[in-house]
């Protein structure tokens, strides 16, 4: 159901915003997330950790996105933000 509802909005958003691309994270420790955003289409571009609030925990994300406009470049802002980013090997 996830995944049928997420290609909805995708479509909408495609479809009536001038939008260059969509991002999405995910806790490592939660894989189906990501799986549902490579179903919709999306590609993992770079991991981070982060100080996850308001637990005040360690937490790996993985980035996903998806391009709407050709030449789209990859969306930085989680990487420039956080010192620990890497691209891992799925």
């Amino acid at each position: 159901m996830a995944t049928e509802a997420c290609t909805a909005v995708v479509r909408e958003l495609r479809s009536s915003r001038p939008y260059p691309f969509i991002t999405a994270t995910h806790d490592v420790l939660n894989p189906q997330s990501g799986r549902v955003m490579q179903k919709i289409g999306m590609t993992y571009r770079y991991s981070y950790k982060e100080l996850w609030q308001p637990k005040n925990i360690p937490v790996v994300f993985r980035m996903y996105q998806l391009d709407f406009a050709d030449g789209a470049e990859t969306y930085l802002g989680y990487r420039d933000t956080f010192p620990q980013h890497w691209i891992e090997k799925l």
